[in-house]
This record gives C-alpha cells, sequence and structure tokens, in this order.
C-alpha cells in the first residue's frame, strides 16, 4: 500500500474529531468514505434592551456558539485506502458509533482491514438500494445536481433545474454490467432490465486490443481516437447517405467494420475509441427502449463507466438524442460517484430520519464537479485522481417551492449564467477579487475583541480567492455559475472562518439613524394627495434601496446627506400601470420580500406597507433567516418592527391584529431562490391567499427573478448599483427597474442580458 501522501486533517478530513456515523463504498478502483459531524460555529444575536436611554444603540449583537450537522463525502483511490483509515483512527476522538455501514464489490475484501483499523463493525448493506437512496438525495437537495453534456457548446455542462417531483425517473447504472432501474417513488423501484455489455466489457476488450490495464488511461486513448479509421460508415457502404431509410452518411453502419482489411495496422486510439461508441451506443439504444416502454422521459446515467468523463458522456448523449430524435436527454449527475455511500449512509442514519431535513452543499469545503477534460487545468485533473470533497450542512429550516410560483418545473431564478457568458463571467470574477480586500476589512472590524479576528480573516481571504480560481478555470464546478452562487461561496467561506455577520455594526448604526426619521417621514408622505403620495411612496423605496454597502459604487459614493433624485421615465417603467391598479379594490393579501436593513427598510418599505394597511391589505414581510452583507435578518427586523410599531398606531394595530406578520424566508443570500424557501412561509402564503408579491433590490429582482412568472400580480422594484449591469440592460448607473405584471398579461417587456 502506498502511504507516501500527507492528509491535512483541515482540508481533507475535516472536523474528524467530531464524526459520529460512518459509512463506506468500496469499488474497483474508488472508495467513497462518508461521516456525520457536529460542527460548532459562530452565529451573530441580536436582543432588544428593554429600556433604551438616550443615545444608547436599539439593540445589542453578541457573538454565541452553536452546533450544527454536517456530512462529509471524501473520495479517493483504493491505493490510499489504509493510510486513510490509519489516519481516522489516529484523529477520531468523540465517536461513540461501534458500526460502519459499507457497500460496494470491494466492501467484501476490505472488510478485514477496516475492522481492524477501525475497531468498527463492518455491516453490509445492498449495493442497489444505497445507489438509489442516494440519487434521491442528492436531486432532492442539491441544486443544479443533473446536467446534460453538450461537447461542443460555449459550456460543455447545462444545469438543469431541481423538479420539485423528482419521481418517477429512469437510472441507468453502467458498471461492469448495466443495471436499469425505474425509481417512482422513495422507497419505490425495480430492476426492469440490464446487459451484460458494460464497463467490464470495455475495460476487458479495451486491454485485449491495446494491452492497456487502466480504465483511465483507456479512456485517455479513446479521447485522441479517430473512431472512422476502424468503424464502418454508412456512405463507406453506400458512397453517401441512404436517404429512403433516414440514415446519413456519417452514420455507423458497422463497429470494427474496417478491422477486417488485410495488410493494414490500427492505431490503440483509434480501436478504443471504436470499442467506446460501440458500446455506449447500445446502451444508449438499450436506455431509450426502456424509456419509451415505460414512458420516462428523465434517464439518469451513472456508475464507473461514466465517472464525469466527457468523451464518454459525449458518446451516450448523441446516441439517446439519435434513438430519441432528441425527444428524451442523457442526463448526468455531478455527484454520481457518491450514491453508494450517500444512501449507505442514509441506511445507517434511519433513527435520525435524515429526509425530514432539507440539506445545502457547502461550497467553502466541497471540490465541485472536476473535469477531466486532457487539455483543461491539469493541476485540478490531477488532483481529481486523488482526492475529492463534498460538504452538506443541514438546514435549520425545511425549503419548498413558492407556491405562487406558475411552473416550478421551469422556474429558473437566476437572469444571467456567467458559465455561458464568458465576457460577463470574466467582468464579475474580477469584481469579486476587487471587493475582497473591502469584505476583509468588514470581518476584522465585526470583531473588535477578537485579536485573532485578522488571522482568520486572512485565511479567508486566502480560500475565497483559490475558490475564484477554480471558478475561472472551471465555471461549472458548483453547477450554473451565476452572481448568486459567487456571493453564497463567499457567504460560506465567512461562515468557515467564524464571521457570521460582518456587516453587523454597520447595520446597527444604520437602523438606530433611520428611526429617527421615520416619523417625520410619515408626517411628511401624510401631508400628500393620494396621487403624488403613491409615487412618494415608491420613490422613496427605490431611494432607499440605493444604500447598499454590497453594491461597489454606493460603498464609494454612500452620503446621508440627502435622498436619491429619482426621475422618470425609468428604464423599465409600468408606473403607470400600477397606479391604475392601485385605483381598483386592495388586493388580499401582500407577500414582501425585504432587503437592506437602515434607509431601506425603514424609511422605504414600512411607509409603504402601511400604505397597503390602510387600504385593506395584509401584509407579510419575508426577510433573510441568516445575515447576508447588509440585509436585514428576521431577528433584526422584529426588534425594527416592535420600535417603530410604539411609533405608529398604524403598524401597531396591524401587528395586534395580525394584519402585518413578519415570517423567515429561509434564505442567508443577498438573492432569491423561490424553490428554497421556508416551509412556514410557504403555508402562511397559502393561508392568506396571497394575491400581490413585491420584489426589492438588485439581487432578488434583477440578478435572479427577473424572468419569474407568477400565478398573482406582481411588483419587482430595483436601482441598478452596477455600471456593466446597467450598460448590459440598456441603461445607466442608478437606473430604475419598475416591472408590475398581472397573471398573463404583462405590464412590460421583459428585456434580454
Amino acid at each position: 500500500m502506498d502511504k507516501s501522501i500527507t492528509l491535512p486533517p483541515n482540508e481533507i478530513f475535516r472536523n474528524l474529531e467530531n464524526a459520529k456515523r460512518f459509512a463506506i463504498d468500496i469499488g474497483g478502483s474508488l472508495t467513497k468514505l462518508a461521516y456525520y459531524s457536529t460542527v460548532q460555529h459562530k452565529v451573530a444575536k441580536v436582543r432588544s434592551f428593554d429600556h433604551t436611554a438616550k443615545g444608547d444603540p436599539l439593540y445589542e449583537i453578541s457573538m454565541q456558539e452553536e452546533v450544527s450537522a454536517r456530512l462529509h463525502f471524501i473520495k479517493f483511490e483504493n491505493a490510499y485506502i489504509e493510510t486513510c483509515l490509519d489516519f481516522i483512527k489516529d484523529h477520531l476522538v468523540n465517536t461513540d458509533t461501534k458500526v460502519i455501514k459499507a457497500t460496494g464489490g470491494g466492501a467484501h475484501k476490505f472488510k478485514d482491514l477496516i475492522e481492524k483499523k477501525l475497531k468498527l463493525r463492518v455491516d453490509k448493506e445492498d449495493e442497489m438500494t444505497c445507489l438509489i437512496k442516494g440519487c434521491n438525495f442528492v436531486l432532492r437537495n442539491i441544486t443544479h445536481e443533473a446536467f446534460v453534456y453538450a461537447k461542443h457548446a460555449d459550456s460543455e455542462f447545462r444545469f438543469q433545474n431541481t423538479h420539485p417531483d423528482i419521481f418517477p425517473y429512469l437510472l441507468i447504472n453502467i458498471g461492469s454490467g448495466v443495471s436499469i432501474f425505474k425509481v417512482e417513488s422513495e422507497d419505490t423501484f425495480e430492476r426492469v432490465g440490464g446487459s451484460s455489455i458494460g464497463g467490464g466489457t470495455f475495460w476487458g476488450l479495451g486491454a485485449l486490443l491495446t494491452k492497456t490495464k487502466r480504465f483511465d488511461e483507456l479512456l485517455q486513448l479513446a479521447s485522441k481516437g479517430q473512431h472512422t479509421n476502424v468503424d464502418m460508415l454508412v456512405k463507406d457502404i453506400y458512397g453517401g447517405s441512404y436517404g429512403s431509410l433516414g440514415l446519413t452518411g456519417d452514420l455507423i453502419a458497422s463497429s470494427f467494420g474496417k478491422s477486417a482489411t488485410p495488410d493494414k495496422e490500427f492505431s490503440k486510439e483509434d480501436m478504443a475509441k471504436s470499442l467506446l461508441h460501440m458500446i455506449s451506443n447500445d446502451i444508449g439504444q438499450l436506455a431509450c427502449l426502456y424509456a419509451r416502454l415505460h414512458n420516462l422521459t428523465r434517464v439518469y446515467f451513472g456508475g464507473f463507466f461514466i465517472r464525469g468523463h466527457p468523451v464518454t458522456m459525449h458518446t451516450i448523449t448523441y446516441s439517446i438524442n439519435f434513438f430519441t430524435k432528441g425527444e428524451v436527454q442523457a442526463l448526468f449527475l455531478r455527484h454520481e460517484g457518491y450514491l453508494g455511500t450517500i444512501g449507505a449512509f442514509l441506511k445507517g442514519a434511519e433513527e435520525d430520519n435524515p429526509n425530514q431535513y432539507s440539506w445545502g452543499e457547502n461550497y467553502a469545503g466541497s471540490s465541485g464537479l472536476m473535469s477531466t477534460s486532457p487539455d483543461l487545468n491539469p493541476m485540478q485533473r490531477a488532483r481529481s485522481g486523488t482526492f475529492d470533497m463534498l460538504e452538506m450542512d443541514r438546514l435549520e429550516r425545511q425549503l419548498v417551492n413558492l407556491p405562487l410560483l406558475q411552473d416550478p418545473s421551469s422556474y429558473i431564478p437566476d437572469t444571467v449564467d456567467l458559465s455561458e457568458d464568458a465576457l460577463a463571467r470574466e467582468y464579475w470574477l474580477y469584481c469579486f477579487e476587487e471587493a475582497l480586500d473591502g469584505v476583509v476589512k468588514r470581518a476584522v472590524a465585526s470583531q473588535p475583541d477578537l485579536p485573532e479576528a485578522a488571522e482568520r480573516a486572512e485565511k479567508f481571504r486566502h480560500k475565497y480567492q483559490h475558490k475564484l480560481q477554480t471558478l475561472r478555470h472551471q465555471p461549472f464546478a458548483y453547477g450554473s455559475l451565476t452572481v448568486r452562487s459567487l456571493l453564497d461561496t463567499r457567504e460560506h467561506c465567512l461562515n468557515e472562518f467564524n464571521f457570521p455577520d460582518p456587516y453587523s455594526k454597520i447595520k446597527q448604526g444604520e437602523n438606530d439613524m433611520a428611526l429617527k426619521y421615520f416619523q417625520k417621514a410619515v408626517k411628511s408622505l401624510e401631508e400628500l394627495s393620494w396621487e403624488q403620495r403613491q409615487f412618494a411612496l415608491v420613490r422613496g423605496l427605490l431611494a432607499g434601496n440605493v444604500f447598499d454597502w454590497g453594491a461597489k459604487a454606493v460603498s464609494e459614493l454612500l452620503n446621508y446627506s440627502s435622498f436619491f433624485s429619482i426621475d422618470r421615465p425609468w428604464l423599465v417603467d409600468a408606473y403607470d400601470q400600477w397606479l391604475e391598479r392601485l385605483k381598483g379594490p386592495p388586493h388580499k393579501c401582500a407577500l414582501f420580500f425585504v432587503d437592506n436593513s437602515g434607509i431601506d427598510i425603514i424609511l422605504g418599505v414600512f411607509p409603504f406597507v402601511r400604505e397597503l394597511l390602510c387600504r385593506g391589505t395584509e401584509v407579510v414581510l419575508a426577510s433573510n433567516s441568516s445575515p447576508a452583507l447588509n440585509d436585514v435578518t428576521n431577528s433584526e427586523l422584529q426588534i425594527l418592527t416592535e420600535r417603530i410599531a410604539a411609533m405608529d398606531l398604524v403598524i401597531q394595530s396591524a401587528v395586534k391584529e395580525d394584519r402585518l406578520t413578519l415570517v423567515q424566508s429561509g434564505s442567508s443570500s443577498p438573492c432569491l431562490d423561490l424553490s428554497r424557501l421556508d416551509k412556514v412561509l410557504a403555508g402562511v402564503v397559502r393561508e392568506r391567499h396571497v394575491d400581490l408579491v413585491i420584489i426589492e433590490g438588485m439581487g432578488r429582482a434583477i440578478h435572479t427573478n427577473y424572468y419569474a412568472i407568477l400565478s398573482c400580480e406582481s411588483l419587482k422594484m430595483a436601482v441598478i448599483k452596477n455600471s456593466w449591469l446597467a450598460d448590459r440592460l440598456g441603461g445607466k448607473l442608478f437606473s430604475v427597474v419598475f416591472k408590475y405584471e398581472v397573471k398573463d398579461v404583462k405590464a412590460e417587456y421583459y428585456i434580454a442580458l
């Protein structure tokens, strides 16, 4: 066994000292290990003062320790298994587990070694049951898990939305042979077919033809080969296409058909490529037949034959497209190599019922999808052959779709996919790199009493810089690359180094300041005529939304001495339609996704909400469950609402009569994914019969949800605080977007970004 490697615990076997439960999946060449750990981390808590003296802050901020659950999955070559087991044994401290769940063909081979090293009893689980349990888990919990592979497109990987109902589907598992499963529910599946011609056939015949014994080397040969030197094509027989049968000239008529040519030598590369096409086409046709037989359109491929190799995915994709005439797509999974070990872990954790929770991928601790293309980022390709990691955090809130999405299956949160737009990608990566110094400074400033904060902040900087470099080379690493995913990755890295709320002090000061002007603002509004007041309310909302420390242009120019001037016509201007709607009957209930602290929430949102309440409309304010930039959190909003209610009878009575409700969104992002919202919020939306959704802010209404179609009326409002984005939209810095949309009737045209 190779024991020459060094394993840094903070990079690979993270938090091993707090591991509670283990599972392992051992294949022919790769081992996948899973464990559950409890993670201690800092959270920012706010608490209202009972009696606030003049000059005292509105609330106090404290850093407290909390414990949360995390799943760790690590993949490595079998050559390292003894070294890894030794490492685990030496660092295992707080576990009381006596059993390790095991699956895979190698579980029996390494059983004695595992039991000897870890002093844990190996409990073997059924391989296929684990595989399907794991597949269900990743499809349900990981956004952009499934993708279509498009070899010659600008972006090789076209990620699919997480469907609200993942069942039924067909799973084609290509190991030594092929097994085809029809999966109908969490616990209902059956093997409907298979074939003896699979990965083992490719490996075995490939070894005989090329004398190459390693599977990955065989695929590398195939990637360099030209199958037409070995395969007989339709045009080789008929001199061109066979039109009456619909066969093009480039179609393979006979695999290896030219190999019988006397006195001709064939290269290893060409033979490997021909063999790969032959087996992939056979599997593809078989998959199509079963998909049609069972009337299924979702067909996922997995198994060691896939392993993320572009040449394999391309040949299977071509085969599926050919045999179904494009009606069925070949779907691959970012984490298909982990399915067995995830399933084995879930089998061992059934008493904790992990499926009752929602889980989220932790970008700070996950490797991401590694391309094995020979020409792409050799450093990362080499690493994927050693260790690969996936971490998932248990979320405090169970997440579901917003019930008002018109078609949840087609909903795409993000407006621009940076994976497919090279210019946009480079611009935003540069922006996030440029902003890093400021984020580090604010992180340190948020914890002035902790001398080690500066050291942790530098570790954050290093980690996030590394993530940005990875995404520059592999924009597909965590699914579709978007502004939202870049922001979320930064938040994950900040939390990793115990900076849960770098903007806490800034938000506290802005909230204190804005509250002093609330009554004056309300009085000024009440002195206006009805029509003047409606415009002033919208203008106040937009002006308040300008003050956003997350936007570089604003953080450089922020000055509270005067309000921002907002003149019509706006870049997107549906205000006249909105005003006409206000002349009609009131809405029953409005759901308002709020944005920033300070002026935005206090002098922008609350006066607007107050007017809706006066019209007889109930209001639900949805705010972040956890901190992100200077966005107001639910706990902060509770305190602000209490203070505003004490000085305003309209807000006070609405709170007492339950006409104004505060609910967590379930989000910890500056953007908004309407397919992953707190289940409690979804219940409130149904109970209150929400008929108006209001989304404000550049992150929630421009970077995300600009094209979201709802089954009720909606308002999307934002000031564009980024000059590049404003130019892309056809406007200038601080241009206004005011979209009012009615179900099935658009009040303005969509702008193509």
